[in-house]
């Protein structure tokens, strides 16, 4: 129901907190002080009761203004140029908002190979740990000084429900510039708020409109496609306005995402959201089948076709005859080995290669569906 829903965010142990760029800055002004010290309010305040990480946008907002900028530039190198002045300047006006309110902060920068590579992945998360012990607060961006357009997360709020995954949030809080999710555009007079989505999959609201500040890069389409992350790794999320962010913590307005599945574990969250995939493998309907109606491991004899270059161990993406996207997972053997085991028995296998050979190419356990959002293969 949506008042346990709600309740629960209100209540929540441990929150991601996400604001974007428009709430912040604008190209014309800068960094908005007074909106930093606002949210800063409610944070601080929350923090008494809860562990707060806090995903903010907004340091190549910040950063016009010093280098005398209009606008946000297309340019990819002035955007990391007003990426490396900005962040200094926002990571200032969180500092000094904070220690007003006796908090300490801390700055992490990521980029999508510390959440790609596992080594990575746990080191991100021994350091979350180790700050939330220490009663600071985790300030997080993209390192947007480094990142290319090919190697991005494309956004704060899947880089957001990605962080949530990692620390095992109870709460993810997407703050916007508007109110919540609307049926469409919220500047249509005919537009409603939709207050609880109990399922992502059936949503019929047009969230295609992008955002319309000048300074963010995401829109509502983004911030539908953070909430199924979330919402898919058993996390329940918030949309709300910015400025109602005290509203927001209490779960008193916007929209609320309901869990669509069981939590994750923090292993197979990162295998489905996070990993960095290096090859495909083709299967026939049958291992297609096996792999999403049963609990069955994928063996040799299912696969018809492998792609890219691997290593034992590494992420790879199970593909169906349709080409849909239906699983990835740890694979057992590398590309050089499994050209010869295509279409063959463990038993067969056994008996010509050797025992190590009969074995499952991904054992279940190293294995997770994504029928959570269903793609196609290029």
């Amino acid at each position: 129901m949506e008042s346990q829903l709600r309740e629960g965010i209100a209540h929540a142990r441990r929150i991601v907190v996400k604001v974007g760029s428009s709430s912040l800055a604008s190209a014309q002004g800068g960094l908005n002080q007074e909106a930093v010290d606002h949210l800063v309010d409610a944070l601080a305040t929350r923090q008494q009761s809860s562990e707060v990480v806090l995903v903010s946008s907004g340091a190549i907002a910040a950063g016009l203004v010093p280098l005398g900028l209009t606008h946000r530039p297309s340019d990819l190198a002035q955007q990391q140029a007003a990426a490396a002045v900005g962040q200094g300047v926002l990571l200032s006006a969180y500092a000094t908002a904070f220690a007003a309110r006796h908090v300490v902060v801390a700055q992490v920068l990521l980029s999508v190979g510390d959440l790609a590579r596992k080594k990575r992945y746990a080191n991100a998360l021994q350091t979350f740990g180790a700050l939330t012990r220490l009663n600071v607060i985790p300030i997080v961006n993209e390192n947007d000084t480094v990142a290319t357009r090919e190697i991005r997360f494309g956004d704060n709020d899947r880089l957001a429900a990605l962080v949530a995954e990692l620390v095992r949030a109870d709460a993810l809080i997407l703050l916007s510039d508007v109110d919540g999710l609307y049926t469409t555009n919220p500047a249509d007079p005919d537009a409603e708020l939709i207050s609880h989505v109990p399922d992502l999959s059936t949503l019929t609201a047009d969230v295609d409109s992008p955002g319309a500040s000048g300074v963010g890069t995401g829109g509502m389409a983004s911030k539908i496609e953070a909430a199924r992350i979330a919402t898919s790794a058993g996390i329940p999320v918030l949309l709300a306005r910015w400025d109602q962010v005290g509203s927001a913590l209490s779960a008193a307005v916007g929209t609320v995402f309901a869990p669509s599945a069981p939590r994750l574990s923090r292993r197979h969250g990162w295998l489905a959201d996070a990993s960095f995939t290096t090859g495909r493998l083709h299967v026939d309907a049958g291992a297609a089948r096996a792999l999403t109606k049963t609990s069955a491991s994928l063996l040799a004899a299912g696969i018809r076709r492998v792609e890219g270059d691997f290593k034992a161990q590494d992420p790879v993406e199970v593909v169906g005859p349709d080409g849909t996207i239906i699983a990835r997972g740890l694979v057992a053997y590398s590309c050089e080995e499994l050209p010869a085991m295509l279409g063959r028995t463990s038993s067969e296998l056994s008996h010509a290669l050797g025992t190590r050979f009969g074995r499952e190419i991904i054992h279940r356990d190293d294995l997770v569906l994504m029928t959570r959002s269903l793609r196609k293969s290029e």
